[in-house]
C-alpha cells in the first residue's frame, strides 16, 4: 500500500503536467481551428488541412510565413507575428497526432494526374512527385517534404501557383518553383486532384 500511495505521489504531478501540457496547446489551437477546422481538416478548399504533417515541416512554414518574402499568406502572416517557439512546437505536436483527411479525386482527373504524380511528364521536364512525396503522398519527415495526401486539391494549385509567379519561395533548393513554372493549369490541376484522393 505504502508503495502505491509513493507511485501516486510521485507520478500524480506529471500526469497533470501532461494535460496541462495537452491543454494548453488546445487552447492554442482554438484561433487555428476557426480556419482549419476542429480536427485540423478545413472547411474550405482554399485553406489547407493542417492535421497529421510533420512537425518539422509545420514549424518550418509558421517560421517562414512571419517573412512575407519568403511566404506571403496575408492572413497567416499576420497570426504567426506572435507565436513564440514554444507555441510553434506545441502546435505542430498537436496537429500532427490528428488523423488525415480522406478525399477522393474525380474520374476526368484520374489518369493525367497520375501520370503526373507517379511518373512526371519527362517531355515538360516536370519531376514525379512521388520522389519527394512518396507512394501515397506522406513526404518525407527527415528531408523536410510534406504530407499532401488527402490535401484540397483548391489550395494544392494555390500553392503550385504562387511557386510559379515567386509569390512563395521557401522550398528547398527552389524544387517547387522549378516543377511548377513548366506546369500548365491543366498539369496543376489534374495532379493536385489526384493528391486529394491519394491515400
Amino acid at each position: 500500500m505504502k508503495k502505491f500511495v509513493l507511485t501516486f505521489i510521485l507520478c500524480f504531478p506529471l500526469v497533470l503536467f501532461a494535460q496541462e501540457n495537452t491543454s494548453s496547446a488546445a487552447n492554442k489551437a482554438v484561433i487555428c481551428s476557426a480556419c482549419h477546422g476542429q480536427e485540423g481538416n478545413s472547411p474550405n478548399p482554399d485553406w489547407p488541412n493542417i492535421a497529421g504533417q510533420h512537425p518539422k515541416y509545420f514549424i518550418k512554414q509558421l517560421n517562414d510565413m512571419k517573412d512575407s518574402a519568403l511566404r506571403n499568406a496575408p492572413t497567416m502572416n499576420a497570426l504567426v507575428a506572435t507565436l513564440r517557439k514554444q507555441d510553434m512546437d506545441d502546435l505542430a505536436a498537436y496537429y500532427a497526432k490528428m488523423p488525415l483527411a480522406n478525399g477522393s479525386t474525380p474520374k476526368q482527373f484520374l489518369k493525367r494526374g497520375e501520370q503526373i504524380y507517379r511518373g512526371g511528364d519527362f517531355a515538360k521536364r516536370i519531376t514525379a512527385c512521388i520522389a519527394c512525396h512518396g507512394p501515397k503522398g506522406t513526404g518525407n519527415a527527415q528531408a523536410g517534404f510534406p504530407i499532401l495526401s488527402g490535401q484540397h486539391a483548391a489550395y494544392t494549385v494555390l500553392q503550385l501557383n504562387a511557386f510559379k509567379d515567386g509569390k512563395r519561395k521557401n522550398d528547398l533548393n527552389h524544387i517547387m518553383q522549378d516543377i511548377s513554372s513548366r506546369m500548365s493549369q491543366e498539369d496543376m490541376e489534374a495532379v493536385a486532384h489526384y493528391i486529394e484522393g491519394l491515400h
